[in-house]
């Protein structure tokens, strides 16, 4: 070949050379080609996944996270429960164990898998999860020195057996269909709490702050930063699908959301985005926001227990004159809800706003515009006036002093007989006369209202009327005035007006206590009862979120529209708060309950869940979750066939029936339910939410995310698939 290079001449070496070159380049575009055409892009293991959260860290022990979401975020990574959510299929499957459930839906045995390994396993030191560790961590919930009594609730009547080094058996007293969702709690190594009581397995802040646990992230370090607290999770190599792309998770907790954008460009992911003025959400444009909702509602809770709130049908007219649409629209939520049983499909109906039919409602309750029981007095007197033999002008402007002259027939009446004990006298002109006098004495017309009686010589009352005197020319034209309307309203409503003259109670306004002439200006009153009670409610909630003091000045708004005055309570702090709650001091509570996986609205419905009073302060309970006080026997029946049955064709009926009941009672007004947006950077891909029960549950698809892409051939394909492709028909058309 050298000899050949040698021998020819220089330009032909040249045009050789590039010949050799081109074929290299086309060579390697072809190769490039077959290569993109017979791959595919396909995740890969490694980096790092950044994620900003804002809160406060505490121990992270899953026993105690229940109200910290961002503790919860990183214990769902760390630790793993016997059973999981999966919320792309919305159903508990196994994590850890192999779950079988008896005929009876009363004995839950868990088998669990081979080599499951702690975090703090070596091949010097190997720490298998056994058998006795979950019987550690359940057992530990049922001992009465254990500082949650409120996940205690969940293993009440629950009997734990061990049968071998992983078969663990739970036994319930009564079937409970949801119970499988209690065995997602994460699972605690026995040996790191050794020694410790049961009672401060809260305080153990070394385990709580490195905690050990079984999950596909092991926990690594824990950093103070000048703006946030990082928590570094690193991937665990367990013998349990799905696997894990991402190498590293870290979470960064910061104090507030200000602080957190500051620090943006470092972040791949944001929780809980707040939303602005109009509803948007507040990341950069480099971000993209997924909005999503959790088995949650909002309500405006009766307290069944207060006399006020005791009528059906005035529940029933505030929940007809609440606008629930102009109350999301000003919150910025989107999700309308219309009851607490989120797993029937609501789609095909819905409560409507109605305030016509809320007015009538209000009005069947014995609650009256005070309009509407000024007309109706007046209507009686006006009754009273026109029949009989005694006619008396209704209304009277007399100074002190002055008479009021009666005057009547004869032949209606016999001398001797009296008004208000003065005696009628005879005229000349065949007819009779009294005076009634206004300094005071025997008969005499006092300011304001007053009940003339006509008696016969025996005393017997032949008839009565009605006279308001006043001394005031101005109060006496607003009368005159009012007497007018009256004297329409008569007309109207036996149609001797022509339409456009025709007046209603609705065109009334009461002023001072006269009627007049409605302006668009007006505000609605007040209703009152018939013992002239106002229709005053209070409406207690928490300060946070601060969604809540909007929703009750709204529903404030909406329902003074209705004759209900509405008084707002915001207690300042959580612990005010909560001691209204458990003392059931409110009228109306504006609050949000949460279903969890299991959507079992069992706690929060069931009579059981009642505040009862004893007079005792240890008496109450902090777990009676039914707020309204709410008892009722068809509902009550219904909530335990759906807890306790067996078929989903006996659970869905009784669903159905108890949406009905509920709507019948009304011991609620459902809102809405919260929504909620994450966000996270372009360049994570592989991300989806699916449908979770609780915020940490986005981590639940943690194992389809991912930061890194590789290629992939395709099934049947190969590098030794270059040559037969190169001469394909398809390469040269």
């Amino acid at each position: 070949m050298f000899r050949f290079f040698r021998t020819v001449a220089h330009h032909e070496r040249t045009i050789l050379f590039c010949c050799i070159v081109l074929f290299l380049i086309s060579f390697g575009v072809l190769l490039r080609k077959f290569y993109v055409e017979n791959t595919t892009l396909v995740p890969s293991r490694g980096g790092t996944y950044i994620e900003g959260s804002v809160g406060e860290l505490q121990p992270l022990i899953p026993w105690f996270t229940v109200t910290n979401d961002v503790n919860r975020d990183i214990v769902s990574l760390v630790f793993a429960g016997l059973q999981k959510y999966n919320p792309e299929t919305k159903k508990i499957e196994d994590d850890l164990g192999v779950l079988q459930v008896s005929e009876t839906n009363k004995v839950y045995t868990v088998r669990l898998h081979e080599n499951i390994e702690w975090h703090d396993s070596t091949p010097e030191d190997p720490h298998l999860v056994t058998a006795d560790d979950v019987l550690f961590t359940f057992q530990s919930i049922q001992n009465q020195d254990f500082p949650n009594s409120l996940l205690r609730q969940n293993f009440l009547g629950v009997t734990i057996e061990k049968v071998d080094e992983r078969t663990v058996k739970f036994i319930l007293e009564k079937p409970y269909r949801f119970f499988a969702s209690n065995l997602t709690l994460g699972l605690l190594p026995k040996r790191s709490f050794e020694g410790v009581p049961v009672a401060k397995f809260d305080q153990v802040l070394d385990y709580g702050f490195e905690p050990i646990g079984a999950g596909p992230y092991a926990f690594k370090g824990l950093v103070q930063t000048d703006l946030s607290v990082e928590i570094t999770l690193e991937r665990f190599a367990r013998p349990l699908e799905p696997f894990y792309h991402l190498e590293r998770v870290v979470f960064r907790v910061f104090p507030d959301y200000n602080t957190l954008l500051s620090d943006i460009r470092t972040l791949d992911g944001v929780r809980l985005v707040p939303r602005n003025d109009t509803g948007e959400p507040i990341v950069p444009r480099s971000f993209r926001a997924t909005n999503y909702t959790l088995p949650q509602y909002v309500a405006l809770f009766f307290n069944l227990d207060k006399e006020i709130l005791a009528d059906k049908k005035l529940r029933l007219g505030l929940q007809l004159g609440t606008d629930k649409q102009a109350l999301v629209d000003r919150v910025k939520e989107l999700v309308i809800t219309d009851t607490p049983l989120l797993e029937i499909n609501t789609e095909d109906w819905r409560y409507q706003y109605d305030p016509l039919s809320a007015q009538g409602a209000l009005f069947n309750s014995d609650w009256h515009l005070p309009e509407k029981v000024r007309l109706q007095r007046l209507l009686e007197m006006r009754e009273s006036n026109t029949v009989g033999p005694l006619h008396v002008e209704p209304i009277v402007y007399i100074d002190t002093g002055a008479s009021l002259i009666l005057t009547g027939a004869l032949l209606d009446v016999q001398l001797g007989s009296t008004i208000n004990g003065i005696p009628i006298q005879a005229s000349s002109t065949g007819t009779w006369v009294s005076a009634l006098p206004t300094h005071g004495g025997t008969g005499s017309i006092q300011l304001g209202y007053n009940l003339l009686r006509l008696s016969d010589k025996k005393g017997k009352v032949i008839d009565s009327a009605y006279v308001w005197r006043t001394t005031k020319s101005k109060d006496y034209k607003a009368a005159s005035l009012e007497q007018q309307l009256l004297e329409q309203f008569v007309a109207s409503r036996s149609e001797a007006l022509p339409p456009e003259e025709r007046i209603t109670v609705a065109n009334l306004y009461l002023e001072k206590g006269f009627l007049r002439r409605k302006l668009s200006t007006d505000p609605t009153d007040i209703r009152i009862n018939d013992k002239g009670e106002r229709l005053s409610l209070r409406l207690v909630t928490s300060k946070q979120p601060p969604q809540y003091e909007e929703i009750a000045k709204e529903i404030q708004q909406q329902w003074a529209q209705l004759g209900v005055h509405v008084g707002i309570e915001i207690p300042e702090t959580r612990a005010e708060f909560e001691k209204k709650l458990i003392n059931r001091d409110y009228d109306i509570l504006l609050y949000g309950q949460s279903l969890l996986d299991n959507l079992d609205s069992y706690p929060y419905w069931h009579g059981s869940g009642v505040q009862h009073f004893t007079g005792k302060r240890s008496d109450l309970r902090i777990d009676a979750y039914n707020l309204s006080q709410y008892a009722s026997l068809e509902a009550d029946t219904l909530l335990e066939v759906i807890r306790e049955t067996g078929s989903s064709d006996e659970q869905k009926q009784a669903l159905s029936d108890l949406r009905e009941v509920l709507k019948k009672d009304v011991p609620a007004i459902f809102l809405y339910s919260p929504l909620y947006t994450f966000a996270y950077n372009a360049r994570l891909q592989g991300v989806r939410l699916g449908t979770p029960s609780l915020h940490s549950d986005r981590f639940l698809t943690l194992h389809r995310w991912y930061l890194k892409e590789g290629r992939q051939f395709q099934s049947g394909k190969s590098w030794f698939s270059f040559i037969p492709w190169v001469f394909s028909s398809a390469l040269w058309q």
